[in-house]
């Protein structure tokens, strides 16, 4: 790949925006195309930094890792949604404590005070959180700053993204018609967003594999509260029952939100497939397709890493 070179990037959600604007401030001539803009579930998202559910395991741990580096230093312009925020992950079953928690900030054991009722271990620790709407806002504002272009458009497979010599697919859920990839597959997330009555820490309740989450991510006037993990489920229609629930073990931990007020309801699909995505595909007329999808619950976390193996794919070529 060269600089000048003209390169499509399909899909406008964290991976995609990532990818655009790390090659288009590498000097690509850089074009994305995509039916929503920005992508609706990246704009769901919590969003908070951690691997949630996603392998291989060596490859998330080095794409995370390039990540947080990435996420501490957008930290420091208030503008880009990023902040580091300190709080604490419980678990009711005093679950084995990830490997990656240990090496944050901040990280120790919380005491039994410390530990809303019901929980029977916790840890602290400081990480970034990410208010998605601001955040993506700060990606299109680079990717414009840098040269790039948006179209909106809904395409039929991924040769109708070119002329190109380069396609980055970074379609999300979109890659299963547009590949097609059937291995890839939804697990519906709904999120609430209230008003903020004073939080500044987040919680987060490590619930494995259950369908029902419990966090709250604090940003600024506004709080994030979670969340579902339905497998299987596309269907993004706002589900009130579930929102109920998602209110309700919220106020249990943190009784002020019992009276803050609803703002909105943000609904996303993540796309989970058995491993995330990231290689290149060499079609037979010439074009290069880089894939970068299968992120699950985990994209915003392995954005950076997975966008710099992107990038070095097309850098051999």
């Amino acid at each position: 790949m060269t600089a000048g070179e003209r390169v499509v990037v399909v899909g406008a959600g964290v991976a995609g925006l990532t990818t655009a604007v790390v090659l288009a401030e590498a000097g690509v001539s850089m074009h994305v195309i995509a039916e929503q803009v920005p992508g609706v579930t990246s704009l769901a998202a919590g969003a908070m930094w951690g691997p949630y559910l996603v392998e291989p395991k060596d490859k998330v741990e080095q794409w995370g890792q390039r990540s947080l580096e990435i996420f501490r230093e957008l930290a420091e312009d208030a503008t880009t949604g990023v902040r580091l925020t300190s709080g604490i992950e419980a678990s009711r079953t005093a679950e084995a404590v990830p490997d990656w928690a240990t090496t944050l900030p901040g990280f120790r054991p919380c005491e039994p005070a410390e530990l809303p009722a019901g929980f029977t271990a916790g840890y602290r620790f400081t990480v970034p959180l990410i208010d998605m709407p601001t955040y993506l806002d700060y990606l299109m504002r680079r990717l414009h700053d840098a040269g790039g272009t948006v179209e909106r458009r809904r395409l039929a497979s991924l040769a109708d993204a070119g002329p190109a010599s380069v396609i980055v697919n970074c379609a999300g859920l979109g890659s299963r018609d547009l590949v097609p990839d059937a291995d890839i597959r939804p697990i519906r997330g709904q999120h609430v967003v209230v008003t903020n009555p004073g939080l500044t820490e987040f919680f987060s309740e490590d619930t494995g594999l259950s369908s029902d989450l419990l966090c709250f991510y604090p940003h600024g006037d506004t709080v994030v509260l979670g969340g579902t993990a339905i497998d299987g489920e596309g269907d993004l229609a706002r589900d009130d029952k579930a929102a109920a629930g998602i209110l309700a073990r919220c106020a249990e931990v943190e009784p002020r939100l019992a009276q803050a007020r609803v703002l909105e309801h943000r609904i996303g699909a993540r796309p989970t497939r058995a491993t995330v995505r990231v290689e290149e595909d060499l079609w037979e007329d010439g074009t290069l397709v880089v894939h970068n999808y299968g992120h699950g619950g985990a994209g915003v976390t392995l954005s950076w890493g997975c966008v710099e193996e992107t990038r070095d794919l097309l850098s051999a070529q």
